[in-house]
């Protein structure tokens, strides 16, 4: 019984109380986290390489 009343009262909220963005809206906030992301992804490259050429550099005083 406690199921069935869960799914009609989900069923209600996302059809009646849930307001859905606009396909404009979805699209500009796709362009924002694929912006995000690239940003993201080309600082943690940067860190990556110079912190190779830093380990490579501090090896190469070593050996």
């Amino acid at each position: 019984m406690g199921l069935k009343k869960y799914l009609q009262e989900s069923f209600t909220e996302l059809f009646h109380k849930v307001t859905w963005p606009t396909w404009s809206e979805l699209q500009n906030s796709a362009v924002l986290v694929m912006i995000a992301t690239l940003i993201i992804a080309l600082i943690v490259s940067a860190m990556d390489f110079s912190f190779s050429r830093t380990m490579q550099f501090i090896y190469s005083l070593l050996y």
